[in-house]
């Protein structure tokens, strides 16, 4: 069972690229965008990434934390992160347990699927957006959606 628009997200904890364990809720009222992302530097994630990064300070504004998912481990996540100056947290979810639990589809059966949620600062998802193949589609996405909220920057 997938996530859907009006659903609250379910709780979790996973450690980040500097091995901080971030929480949803950390959140306390603020909206989130957390991106699903198949493995670290592969050329879509990399874009993908890097799209965010550039848009970063303006998601911020706009009220909205940004983390990344997959189930790289902390490592590569440390890499990708610093070789790419991203930001933001990337969340390692070894063993897919937080991709399970949101339901985000493998692409043909094999392959983690791409899968951006934003979600209002009660934990409601209003947005789910799903493409594999346009990673910076993601981002364009939330900044629509999140000019929609009214929510004071983080």
């Amino acid at each position: 069972m997938s996530i859907e628009v009006g659903d609250q997200i379910p709780s979790f904890s996973l450690d980040d690229q500097d091995g901080v364990s971030r929480s949803s809720s950390d959140l306390k009222g603020r909206c989130l965008v957390l991106f699903f992302y198949p493995k670290d530097e592969t050329p879509g994630c990399t874009l993908q990434a890097c799209s965010f990064r550039d848009n970063y300070s303006e998601l911020r504004n706009m009220g909205a934390e940004v983390w990344g998912v997959s189930a790289d481990d902390v490592v590569s996540h440390r890499r990708f992160a610093g070789r790419h100056h991203l930001p933001f947290p990337l969340l390692s979810d070894r063993g897919n347990t937080l991709r399970k639990r949101f339901g985000v589809p493998n692409t043909m059966g094999l392959f983690p699927g791409r899968v951006t949620y934003i979600v209002d600062g009660e934990g409601v998802v209003r947005h789910v957006f799903n493409n594999l193949l346009d990673g910076p589609a993601h981002v364009r996405e939330a900044r629509r959606i999140l000019s929609g909220f009214s929510q004071p920057p983080v």
